[in-house]
């Protein structure tokens, strides 16, 4: 894949200057640019490594000098990072699956594949399964009975999609994702030492160990359009209803989604982290590194919660939250602050407290 500088920008709606005849096959950092590569240095911190590489062309920031940086022509976006995005998406060379149907694939006769769909080798799709116009199911994929996948989405190798999972268009699966296992769910015949715990807040009474029955899953999972999934995530089946994940929703590796939770719209699920089984998360919530939402809570709209915390309870819509339990980042801050001042306050405490019982000791012998 070859570009010209002009039809990049105009792909990106950036401002092109200099040489937009040059033409740029691949992308590169700044200090390792080669010729027919163009150099990121979309910031200023990053302008000066240009230098050390043999770029002739860049993508810089809004009014950027970029004859000064030595460079013969230069693409100009108001918001670089957005623009990178376009660029990367033109210039991606893919993983390079075979367009078709390979040979060793096992298709049952009645699946359906729409026009163009590609099944990379030894990839498996089910009776009833539906695959959109064109689809790409890679290598060792499975796909399961009744199984619906929408138009033009990208499965990578070794993903699974369990019976009558329903997928919207778009979908791009990376290595590894597994959609559609059971739910991790199970009962005792009486009141359990969990739920004793739960109901006392640590105490489990006089619960006796019992056996755990499985509560099989007769629900699936339903995803909508434009929803991306990392390496390794997992998605478990409702009991009932489906377990659903919403529009534009992009979920990164390691990620777990338990039973019958409902996940909305354009959120994003960083690696490690949890929800738990039958919680509600909103539109726009963003959820860092490991994590943890319990089980049957509700998460509010355009919520924000840090790395590694974890929320036990409900959170209204647009609070940022950290720590735990999980407290509003702005009180979660204070309360590290004043963590961290507490060994000179108990240093302190103890200097006051020798003042003090000298003074008394003083005052007894004086016989006050």
């Amino acid at each position: 894949m070859t570009y010209s500088v002009q039809q990049i920008a105009e792909a990106l709606g950036a401002q092109a200057e200099g040489d937009t005849t040059l033409q740029v096959t691949s992308v590169a950092e700044p200090a390792s640019a080669k010729l027919g590569e163009i150099a990121l240095a979309t910031d200023p911190r990053y302008a000066s490594s240009l230098a050390q590489g043999s770029a002739e062309v860049a993508m810089l920031w809004e009014g950027a000098d970029w004859r000064a940086l030595g460079l013969k022509a230069a693409i100009l976006p108001n918001r670089p990072r957005y623009a990178l995005s376009g660029l990367t998406r033109m210039l991606d060379k893919g993983q390079g699956f075979a367009p078709g149907i390979h040979p060793s694939a096992i298709i049952d006769p009645g699946a359906e594949l729409g026009v163009d769909v590609s099944v990379g080798p030894l990839a498996v799709i089910s009776a009833g399964a539906r695959i959109g116009a064109g689809s790409v199911i890679g290598p060792l994929c499975f796909v399961g009975v009744d199984a619906q996948i929408g138009e033009g989405s990208f499965l990578r190798e070794h993903v699974s999609i369990g019976a009558r999972v329903t997928i919207g268009p778009r979908f791009i699966a990376q290595s590894g994702v597994r959609l559609g296992g059971d739910g991790f769910s199970f009962v005792t015949a009486e009141l359990s030492t969990v739920e004793k715990a739960r109901q006392t807040l640590g105490d489990q009474g006089d619960a006796a160990p019992q056996p755990w029955s499985r509560i099989h899953s007769l629900g699936s999972v339903t995803i909508g359009a434009d929803v991306e999934m990392g390496m390794g995530s997992t998605i478990d089946n409702g009991t009932i209803r489906d377990t659903q994940v919403g529009d534009g929703t992009k979920i990164d590796n390691l990620v777990h989604i338990g039973h019958n939770a409902v996940v909305g719209r354009n959120c994003l699920l960083c690696g490690q982290a949890g929800v738990g089984g039958s919680t509600r998360v909103g539109d726009n919530v963003v959820l860092g590194g490991q994590v943890g939402l319990a089980d049957n809570i509700t998460i509010g709209d355009r919520v924000i919660a840090g790395g590694g915390t974890i929320v036990l309870s409900n959170v209204p819509e647009g609070r940022t939250m950290l720590g735990y339990p999980a407290t509003q980042m702005s009180k979660q801050t204070e309360i590290y602050k004043a963590l961290r001042r507490l060994p000179r306050l108990l240093r302190d405490v103890a200097a006051l407290q020798k003042v003090v019982s000298k003074t008394d000791g003083s005052k007894a012998d004086k016989g006050d």
